[in-house]
């Protein structure tokens, strides 16, 4: 594979210079290419992000032009680019080097709340995931083979010999970091893949020198923070959200019953959650009842479960896009209302979310927070609520979405801004 790519980008290095030399021969028409992001030109917003990795991966570099068509990206005309542009079905429209300039002065008006954003390097990416098929598909996995952006699949032997730092970018699956598998013993105990799971995971974490799974997943979830701290970036959504910052905040104490780990649960464990150690909430109270399927009153599932599905939507924030560059390219969309759509954590319960955690989207008449951000050291995180952007209600078992039938989709266009984030050189946030 290795090779595969290596030939590849010596092959796009030769046609890029073959198409540099026509462009000064004036035998290229355009200066650049326009990838249009508004809802009325682009047919597929998806594959369009997928170019641009492509061609950030090939050395060249993309302009992000942050509010203006939805979210456009400016690419130098290269033959390679167009013809990518075509294979994979995305819209584009090559414009002269005065067009070009014409959108950056539109761009640059103090009154246009735009702004230009450099991507320079496409980011290494790692999906935290366990080996073999799960009972669940995971909605970042699957949005990237779509755009065919590449990927590597780490999991929890790779996290603890600290192969962390050899990514830009890391996406927590669905995933439970108490320890308490998801909290599916009621339903699903006497599964096979529920017993296989269980079985795999004690064996990992004796492997890896844990007595406990629990144990386990907190020495992940704190090398996680670690690399948060350094200057990672982080992005998770569903259950491998607040479970993740749970973990995080009941270090001292032990959280899960005896069906999880063996032993029972710290009757004081409530008492004993040290807030200052997670990233996103506090002042949750915790879900104690093993057989529950919750974690904690930060999962603002059961209001979004009595909301009618055409009335659960969420709305995105409008940043200043020459102020607040961060959130902006993060929101980048063709619209401002998405419709929602349940996970095991749908969204945040706003009561819980840290004063310095940004809110990037809410659902407003409900009071909960569907995708927030914060810093946290040198990097950065984001938490998205919800398993399937479409799919209301995805249950265990059910088929993958299928994202030829949903090119457009504004939801799965949240994950892909998370994707290019890292690429960005970014200016200071002001505030």
């Amino acid at each position: 594979m290795m090779i595969l790519k290596a030939m590849i980008k010596h092959h796009f290095k030769f046609i890029v210079l073959i198409a540099i030399f026509f462009a000064a021969s004036g035998k290229i028409l355009g200066s650049y290419i326009l990838i249009p992001m508004d809802d009325e030109t682009q047919q597929n917003h998806l594959k369009a992000y997928g170019i641009a990795y492509w061609t950030l991966y090939n050395e060249v570099e993309v302009v992000w032009l942050l509010n203006y068509r939805g979210g456009s990206f400016l690419i130098q005309a290269l033959d390679p680019v167009r013809t990518e542009c075509v294979v994979r079905g995305v819209s584009y429209e090559v414009i002269t080097d005065a067009q070009a300039l014409s959108i950056r002065q539109e761009i640059a008006n103090p009154e246009a709340n735009m702004d230009v954003m450099k991507l320079e390097k496409a980011p290494k990416i790692a999906v935290y995931s366990p080996e073999g098929t799960q009972p669940w598909d995971d909605a970042v996995t699957l949005v990237l083979t779509y755009a065919e952006i590449p990927y590597d699949q780490i999991y929890d032997k790779e996290i603890i010999r600290g192969d962390l730092a050899l990514y830009d970018w890391l996406h927590l699956h669905h995933e439970d970091f108490t320890g308490q598998y998801g909290k599916f013993y009621a339903a699903y105990k006497n599964a096979s893949w529920y017993k296989e799971q269980v079985k795999k995971a004690e064996a990992d974490a004796t492997e890896l020198g844990f007595k406990k799974v629990s144990e386990l997943k907190l020495q992940v979830a704190q090398n996680i923070k670690n690399y948060i701290l350094g200057g990672g970036f982080l992005f998770s959504m569903c259950s491998g959200t607040d479970s993740y910052d749970i973990a995080l905040a009941a270090a001292n104490t032990d959280i899960c019953e005896v069906m999880f780990d063996g032993d029972p649960a710290d009757p004081a464990a409530q008492e004993k959650l040290d807030f200052s150690k997670s990233l996103a909430f506090e002042n949750f109270t915790l879900e104690m009842r093993p057989l529950q399927y919750e974690y904690s009153n930060i999962d603002a599932t059961p209001i979004h479960s009595r909301t009618p599905e055409t009335s659960d939507l969420f709305s995105l924030f409008d940043f200043s896009a020459k102020w607040d560059p961060v959130p902006t390219m993060l929101c980048q969309n063709h619209t401002q209302i998405i419709k929602g759509f349940m996970g095991q954590t749908t969204a945040y319960d706003k009561r819980f979310v840290k004063p310095d955690v940004l809110i990037l989207g809410e659902s407003k008449a409900l009071n909960s927070a569907r995708y927030i951000h914060g810093n946290f050291g040198k990097g950065q995180w984001t938490f998205y609520g919800g398993h399937d952007p479409e799919d209301y209600q995805h249950f265990v078992g059910d088929p993958p979405t299928d994202l030829d039938l949903h090119p457009n989709s504004p939801g799965y266009r949240l994950i892909l801004n998370n994707v290019l984030f890292p690429a960005a050189r970014k200016k200071k946030q002001k505030t």
